[in-house]
């Protein structure tokens, strides 16, 4: 195989405060042009239906095309890249960025600094969702001798305090009977620096979103120590919108949820291809982009408003109380689905909302492919790449607790009899063999070499 900070003073988010991201003017000829400013976050791919891929598709510029043949108005688009949504919000709530992207922490963080400056904002759709929280992942150094979160204590973490992988880093210590205030040394980073102090071993773990954790560990620059689908707690991005641009320009708004509707079609469509798309425009292995936006990747791409994760975002809003970045968060008034619907329809929307994740299976992209195949267990994909070694570009098997896909050569491997189960991080692996008699740990050579045998 190939191989948040925090958000800003509130000074800062007054700055520009009169200004407005959908702006109009008069053309030369007297027509009428309206800017509509979209904030998205490139690398953390699973919100690319709301970003990179729909900017790279051009369906909203193609819906807003079509709309001002109708009414006599030329729609421009400006596309803003940030690495985290904190900056996002910043711009929002000083009228500057109509339509954005982000983590459901952020997102939170979002609709309490727009009622806080009476610029409030609207949460009208999701991009992608893990329905346990694998989307955010703990990892350490490839040497590291960490095994479980309980290591941790003493130990310098990286996150991005108000981000979802905070959260997921916040909530994972607490049942690991670790207070996150004082038994940890955690450092407030953007992602990159983060991945930077990993490598530099001036961090001892980072916990960070997607794409991080599955870029560095199929880079060979760290390897997973917590998995966050073990909390058991949905987590997603979403877009979110200023109210005053939804009330004024509802249609646009309902414009780009249709092409966000599109680009969620053409991903699921064509997962290999959207995955090399977002890897030509962010610089990141297409095979990482796979391992999260893939036919059966961590990520579930869906735009409705699922009861089940607005349910988990009201209990983030404890977690985020208790760091003190927001004071109560009504969720209920935040979500609002009337765009959403719209742009379905009524028999539309009741379809998507139903929709449930692919069941996990092993995937291999096999090298030189442009089409992925599956296998209905671990075992079987072990015994395919051992009779065809080098044969594949990425390979990803789900672990056999969480479901989490994750590359089958980074897992940490369980032979249980004649069963081959991967694991996502070593504490679920050592869970699963203590309570499994004659259940033991296996290399990744030593599983593809039982697999073989047994094929």
């Amino acid at each position: 195989m190939k191989r948040t900070a925090l958000p800003l003073g509130l000074s800062a988010l007054l700055v520009g405060g009169l200004a407005t991201g959908c702006g109009g003017d008069a053309d030369a000829d007297g027509s009428r042009t309206v800017t509509v400013t979209v904030g998205y976050q490139s690398k953390t791919i699973n919100t690319v239906t709301a970003g990179t891929l729909l900017r790279s598709l051009g369906y909203f510029e193609q819906e807003l095309r079509a709309r001002g043949e109708r009414d006599g108005i030329t729609y421009k688009v400006k596309w803003q890249d940030y690495a985290t949504g904190a900056p996002i919000t910043a711009q929002m709530t000083a009228g500057k960025i109509d339509i954005g992207s982000m983590g459901d922490f952020p997102l939170l963080i979002n609709a309490a600094r727009g009622r806080q400056l009476d610029r409030p904002t609207r949460l009208v759709s999701v991009t992608g969702y893990n329905p346990r929280g694998g989307l955010n992942t703990v990892v350490t150094a490839p040497g590291s001798d960490l095994r479980t979160l309980a290591d941790l204590r003493g130990k310098k973490v990286s996150t991005s305090v108000g981000s979802a992988a905070d959260g997921t880093l916040v909530r994972a210590l607490e049942r690991a009977g670790l207070d996150p205030q004082k038994d940890i040394r955690k450092l407030n980073q953007q992602p990159s620096v983060g991945a930077s102090a990993l490598t530099a071993g001036s961090a001892d773990a980072l916990s960070q979103f997607v794409a991080w954790p599955g870029l560095l560990a199929f880079q060979g620059r760290a390897k997973a120590l917590y998995d966050g689908a073990a909390l058991n707690l949905p987590t997603f991005h979403g877009v979110t919108a200023r109210e005053d641009f939804a009330e004024k320009r509802s249609a646009v708004l309902e414009d780009f949820l249709r092409a966000q509707i599109r680009a969620t079609g053409y991903l699921r469509a064509r997962p290999v291809e959207a995955a090399e798309s977002v890897a030509k425009a962010t610089g990141l292995p297409a095979e990482v982009v796979y391992l999260y936006n893939g036919a059966r990747g961590i990520a579930t791409f869906d735009p409705t408003l699922k009861p089940s994760l607005l349910a988990a975002l009201k209990e983030d809003v404890p977690v985020l109380k208790s760091a003190k970045l927001v004071g109560d968060v009504d969720v209920d008034a935040f979500a609002d689905d009337r765009y959403l619907k719209r742009a379905y329809g009524s028999s539309g929307y009741a379809k998507a909302l139903g929709a449930a994740p692919p069941p996990a299976l092993s995937e291999l992209w096999p090298e030189g492919g442009t089409a992925t195949r599956t296998f209905a267990t671990p075992a079987l994909l072990l015994a395919h790449l051992a009779e065809n070694p080098g044969t594949d570009r990425a390979a990803y098997v789900p672990d056999a607790t969480t479901g989490t896909p994750w590359f089958a050569d980074r897992a940490v491997w369980v032979a249980d009899g004649t069963r081959l189960l991967p694991f996502v991080a070593p504490a679920t692996a050592e869970a699963y063999t203590a309570g499994h008699p004659g259940a033991r740990a296996v290399s990744y050579t030593e599983a593809l070499e039982l697999a073989g045998r047994a094929s």
